[in-house]
């Protein structure tokens, strides 16, 4: 690992700090800066996972589904027995709002300091479908009196399903509303190859590798796995698997392609076509052609959740890696408090801060079949609402 890490050029001593001198306390000044975190959320409690799903089955910028009202309500009835049941299994509810705080403590706290002249900043949380909502929390920020707003995605990679679903939320907030607001916004609204996130991953990897028997730690297969889309969604010209794979390559540069790899995807749901190959029946297809060393890599997800805890971890890791005969099985950690993804975050906030854009040129342009009369409307919402020149 040490001689790895000698490769590794360019991690600033900061990057390599522990986060315990972060210190929680807020400041009593009035927020100048508002960074609104935004992500799909997950349920705290068991109570709340009905109503997570329910939210989640509305989203026609997710699921598009035929009578969705109608449809929506019944699905979300239907899975809820088994959705409780896998995230009683990983400890009663999700973590992703508790990972989600602890980011943006730090975060703020280092851009305090990095950037004193939009300071004081304030993190929000825009979950989709979990407390708190994007809507609740633009609510907030309004009452704050926020003068600058940066929609801030915490998903590297940008798809129209989930960063896409996200800025419509804030669009249609405003737009019904129907109230002028004095914020000026702008969004962060891809990252898939920032030099902080590349460099957490890296870390990870190899801390993980460090873990496997001497004797195999170069057979080890390196099995990136991302939350797989419909086929239906990619053939419209969402850019999220091309950018997945730019991570996994950027990655794979740092550690100089030390040990084979792979990227498949999961969370299929359904019996429509989705992006594979998925997790599961790469894992069974490793084995089968003699490749019994495993390191799962959860390369599109900045926190542990439902699918990282449960997915990864008791149903392939666990149980699926028993059955086929896996021999030697890891996951690598989550970013979760990862100093380098932390300082990470302040890094691409501060840059977005004085760089002067509203936004990346890529989110101005919509997939080339798009469906989605919103994702129009968003674009131009965030192209004029930005910075007053």
């Amino acid at each position: 690992m040490f001689l790895l890490f000698r490769k590794i050029k360019s991690i600033p001593y900061f990057y390599t700090t522990k986060l315990a001198y972060v210190n929680l306390t807020s400041t009593s000044q009035a927020p100048q800066t508002g960074i609104m975190m935004l992500n799909m959320g997950g349920p705290s409690t068991l109570d709340e996972v009905g109503s997570f799903l329910s939210r989640l089955f509305h989203d026609k910028d997710l699921i598009p589904l035929p009578a969705q009202k109608q449809l929506a309500p019944l699905l979300a009835a239907r899975r809820t027995p088994k959705i409780v049941e896998q995230y009683r299994k990983i400890g009663g509810g999700s973590p992703i709002r508790k990972w989600t705080e602890i980011q943006g403590q730090a975060l703020i706290k280092l851009l305090d300091k990095m950037s004193p002249e939009t300071a004081p900043h304030k993190f929000y949380i825009g979950f989709r479908y979990a407390d708190p909502l994007t809507e609740h929390s633009l609510s907030e920020m309004e009452r704050d009196g926020i003068k600058r707003a940066i929609a801030f995605t915490q998903y590297p990679q940008y798809s129209c399903s989930t960063t896409g679903s996200s800025l419509n939320a804030i669009y249609r907030y405003y737009n019904k509303l129907n109230v002028p607001s004095s914020i000026e916004w702008s969004v962060i609204d891809r990252w898939p190859t920032h030099h902080g996130l590349i460099q957490a991953f890296a870390q990870t990897i190899v801390q993980e590798l460090e873990k496997f028997p001497s004797n195999v730690k170069d057979d080890v297969v390196i099995l990136f796995s991302a939350h797989s889309l419909p086929m239906s969604v990619v053939n419209r010209g969402d850019p999220y698997p091309q950018e997945v794979s730019a991570t996994v390559q950027s990655v794979m540069e740092m550690l100089k392609f030390r040990n084979q790899y792979r990227l498949c995807w999961q969370s299929k749901v359904g019996p429509l076509p989705w992006l594979g190959p998925q997790t599961e029946d790469s894992i069974k297809g490793l084995v089968k052609n003699g490749r019994k060393n495993i390191l799962l890599v959860p390369i599109a997800f900045t926190s542990d959740h439902i699918e990282t805890l449960h997915e990864l971890d008791l149903e392939y890791a666990d149980e699926l890696a028993k059955e086929v005969g896996v021999e030697n099985i890891r996951r690598s950690a989550a970013m979760n408090d990862n100093s380098i993804f932390v300082q990470a975050l302040a890094d691409l906030v501060r840059k977005h801060i004085y760089s002067g854009e509203t936004c990346s040129k890529q989110l101005l342009l919509r997939c080339p079949m798009c469906v989605n009369v919103a994702c129009g409307p968003m674009r131009d919402f965030f192209a004029s609402r930005g910075l007053k020149k």
